[in-house]
């Protein structure tokens, strides 16, 4: 063969491998403009995360905070509970950030539970008002709800311009009697009529106050704490209060007069993540009708406990005027971190025999 046709060979295999070179780089561009289609361009349209500036890669998501029991602008709602036996079981009180027991006439305690920010078809049984709930109902920045009120009750909900709803005078629709049970412990009532007669009274349904208790996400286990898997609260001799803990739910069960308190719609235990007790001195009150009903001196400082996760520490609980907010303060005169959480509220007489197992 002659040199020009040798040539000639060579430049046509160049040519062929010149070609297949360029098809090559034109099949790899093709394949990276889909995968960044399909792979990138369209799920960065799906996750606004992915940053397409940077070659990072994509982003983690944050993680879900989460929420607060006094989470939210809306107004606390204190509702008095009946705590008669007739009254049980309640019905409402697992939904409650907080729940307030005292002593009142005959032995028997009342309770006030505090809503906020939930739609509840059925809250009570509802009852009357007496005067130092409503100390307890200020510091929360609630509209307090009652059926009825005691004379001194009634004197201090005008004298304190208190934010309230007496059921009595409301419809039999927004407070009603349910048959399940006999009067007076049958009333109830339900949060969406609750904040439309306090829309009706030109009462604020928002707060931006804060919360009494200084809630903490990060566990409070009271490590060099009391030992308190089953706790006993003697307000009287008719009436005693247990709580036993639940070391895989890290919850308290309560029980009142030795049966275990349930929901009367769900069947289920009632049950919280705190207590608190307060001691705090109790007597009779004179007024006009002459109930044994009882006085109490909340204002100052009082002794107590504050219980969580199976543990119990001694406080002081501060409170410097009717309005003022209750500070809860341990020994060494820190305000207390109080778990994420429900808390009961015990507040029993001065002289009550708490004990703890």
């Amino acid at each position: 063969m002659s040199s020009k046709g040798k040539r000639s060979k060579t430049k046509h295999k160049s040519k062929k491998v010149a070609i297949i070179i360029v098809m090559l780089i034109l099949i790899l561009g093709i394949a990276a403009g889909c995968y960044y289609y399909f792979c990138i361009y369209n799920q960065n349209k799906e996750n606004p995360l992915v940053d397409l500036g940077t070659t990072e890669g994509l982003k983690e998501e944050e993680p879900e905070q989460p929420k607060s029991i006094f989470e939210g602008n809306d107004r606390p709602i204190a509702v008095m509970i009946d705590n008669h036996e007739g009254a049980w079981p309640q019905v409402g009180l697992n939904s409650a950030y907080s729940v307030y027991e005292i002593i009142v006439e005959g032995g028997e305690t009342r309770l006030m539970a505090l809503f906020k920010g939930v739609d509840l078809k059925e809250i009570g049984p509802v009852r009357s008002a007496r005067h130092y709930f409503l100390d307890y109902a200020l510091e929360n920045d609630a509209i307090y709800v009652h059926y009825g009120w005691s004379p001194k009750a009634q004197s201090d909900i005008s004298s304190l311009k208190v934010n309230n709803i007496n059921g009595i005078s409301e419809s039999s629709e927004s407070f009603w009697r349910t048959k399940k049970k006999a009067a007076p412990h049958n009333v109830l009532t339900r949060t969406k009529d609750i904040l439309e007669i306090a829309k009706s009274k030109k009462y604020a349904t928002t707060s931006d106050k804060d919360s009494v208790l200084n809630y903490t996400f990060s566990e409070v286990n009271l490590d060099n704490g009391i030992a308190a898997s089953n706790v006993t609260i003697p307000y009287s001799d008719l009436h005693t209060v247990n709580y036993k803990y639940d070391a895989e739910t890290k919850r308290y069960t309560r029980y009142a007069r030795g049966q275990k308190q349930t929901d009367m719609e769900t069947k289920e235990a009632i049950t919280t993540k705190n207590i608190i007790i307060t001691f705090e001195k109790n007597s009779p009150l004179k007024d006009t009708e002459n109930k044994d009903r009882q006085d109490l001196s909340d204002v100052g400082t009082n002794d107590g406990y504050y219980i969580t996760n199976g543990k119990a520490i001694k406080i002081k609980c501060i409170k410097n005027s009717r309005t003022s907010q209750t500070i809860y303060k341990d020994l060494q005169g820190n305000e207390i971190q109080v778990n994420d959480g429900n808390t009961f509220f015990n507040i029993c007489p001065i002289d009550s025999n708490v004990t703890f197992e």
